[in-house]
């Protein structure tokens, strides 16, 4: 959930960027969300996921949760920072993203504590050492200090 946080700081830089009207920027800031997005979607769906179907439960909501895994990646795919709604685009990605987040902290993730054993959470660990968070990248940090810092 620590991920999710800082994604969405991301976000609010992005918005920032396009709230000055510099897409470019936003797009390389978007750049960077989207980086970190693909790796923490990676690991949730190898992870917790994976983990929860095994256990078979909740099947239903981690389909509809990695539908909208690809559907965000199919809209960031076809962003174009050169398109006259390039910021109306971005900001409809933002919210989405916020709600897709807004449903896996307060859905999947608070059921996955009572839920899984130990042998699900061993598949969460495998996941989490085969794709260690962005959070702990050094260059993760000095993004976020810096756009901080602006």
């Amino acid at each position: 959930m620590d991920e999710h946080t800082a994604l969405a700081d991301e976000g609010h830089y992005v918005r920032q960027a396009l709230g000055t009207g510099d897409f470019a920027g936003a797009m390389r800031l978007l750049g960077s969300l989207v980086a970190h997005l693909d790796r923490h979607v990676r690991r949730e769906e190898d992870g917790i996921f994976l983990a929860m179907r095994a256990a078979g439960e909740f099947i239903d909501e981690i389909d509809d949760l990695e539908g909208e895994h690809r559907d965000l990646a199919a809209v960031v795919a076809a962003l174009d920072h050169h398109s006259t709604t390039f910021a109306a685009d971005v900001s409809r990605f933002l919210d989405d993203l916020d709600t897709h987040v807004e449903r896996e902290d307060l859905g999947i993730f608070p059921v996955s504590v009572v839920t899984l054993g130990a042998s699900g959470w061993a598949t969460v660990d495998v996941a989490r050492r085969g794709s260690p968070s962005f959070l702990l990248d050094v260059a993760s940090t000095t993004t976020a200090d810096a756009n901080a810092a602006t």
